[in-house]
């Protein structure tokens, strides 16, 4: 994406600020928020000015620092900003690594930065592993944004893409637009054009017409939350394409930090899923599309079972066979 703007960065001091893209502006303006209070930070994850599991956790670590700028107890400002957002559990990890810190005393800004800067590394550790995985003038498919804008830099499932391109292979990458909200129109293929990678957005409905055609070799998503056993919540509409994959014979890779495992849940069926707004789909972009008094089912993410998962990307390596022992092996290494 744009080195001129970065998702999200604090600014200044202990006493300092965070400033963040609004999303929802994007692709028309590219428009960043301050957040001085924690208030604030909420708003902006809830209302997804700020999305992608990794980047809420972020942010929300950034929260605490910003919340207890007004003297409010801690478990008060993690317990507030939990509550903004049910599924991605990145957003818990960081929450609760804040607190940690703050119970052995050390700089909570600092931990806050680090939280960032790690993310950053293992975003980079993710495209070289992911990388290999893709040949050279390969079609691939993506669901939802996991790019830049999701994390510290460059993504999880994105990194892959980008990092490919700076190997010098070329790729041609399908995006999804990711219904209701367009992540894919919106942001995916926004960064993708930052990059000058070239790109075809597809309507959702279209993924299983255009791997019939052989347009697509792989298919590459990021992630919310990964079970013990290898479930993977992600974006609506990521189960169906992992679907499709498996229909057509295509490999399903799934890109994610080590921070996204939630082993304490031994399967999907599990994870909590984020139920919104039914004027999402309702009227959609400010404009009504159906009529009035029409109920809505408006979940925000699937679960996709690990037996179509080929496998996951992650920092410390690729998981393959994707299942309990894999991913246990994998997260006890160092």
């Amino acid at each position: 994406m744009s080195k001129k703007v970065e998702t999200l960065r604090w600014i200044g001091d202990e006493s300092g600020h965070l400033v963040l893209i609004d999303q929802t502006r994007l692709p028309t303006e590219l428009v960043e928020i301050e957040c001085r209070t924690v208030e604030a930070v909420w708003e902006a994850i809830k209302q997804l000015r700020v999305r992608g599991a990794p980047a809420i956790g972020i942010s929300a670590a950034y929260g605490v620092v910003v919340g207890l700028q007004t003297g409010r107890p801690l478990e008060e400002v993690i317990a507030y900003l939990a509550s903004s957002r049910p599924t991605a559990v990145n957003l818990f990890w960081a929450l609760e690594r804040m607190k940690n810190a703050a119970l052995q005393k050390r700089n909570l800004l600092a931990e806050a930065r680090a939280i960032h800067e790690e993310d950053r590394a293992m975003c980079h550790a993710i495209g070289r592993y992911g990388a290999d995985l893709l040949k050279s003038n390969s079609g691939v498919l993506t669901h939802c944004n996991a790019g830049g804008l999701a994390t510290a830099e460059y993504g999880t499932a994105l990194s892959v893409f980008f990092t490919a391109q700076d190997q010098g292979k070329r790729l041609h990458v399908f995006v999804d637009e990711t219904r209701p909200l367009l992540q894919g129109a919106r942001l995916t293929a926004w960064e993708l054009a930052q990059r000058g990678i070239q790109a075809t957005l597809i309507c959702d409905n279209m993924a299983a017409q255009v791997m019939r055609e052989g347009k697509v070799q792989a298919v590459v998503v990021g992630a919310d939350r990964i079970t013990a056993n290898g479930d993977t919540a992600n974006k609506i509409g990521t189960y169906s394409v992992a679907v499709l994959a498996h229909a057509h014979l295509i490999p399903f890779y799934v890109a994610a930090p080590t921070s996204t495992f939630d082993l304490s849940l031994p399967s999907g069926d599990l994870i909590p899923i984020e139920q919104r707004s039914s004027t999402e789909i309702t009227h959609s972009f400010g404009k009504q599309t159906a009529p009035e008094g029409i109920d809505v089912y408006n979940p925000a993410f699937d679960v996709t079972p690990a037996r179509l998962i080929t496998a996951i990307i992650t920092e410390r390596g690729i998981i393959e066979p994707v299942c309990e022992q894999t991913i246990a092996a994998m997260m006890k290494s160092s």
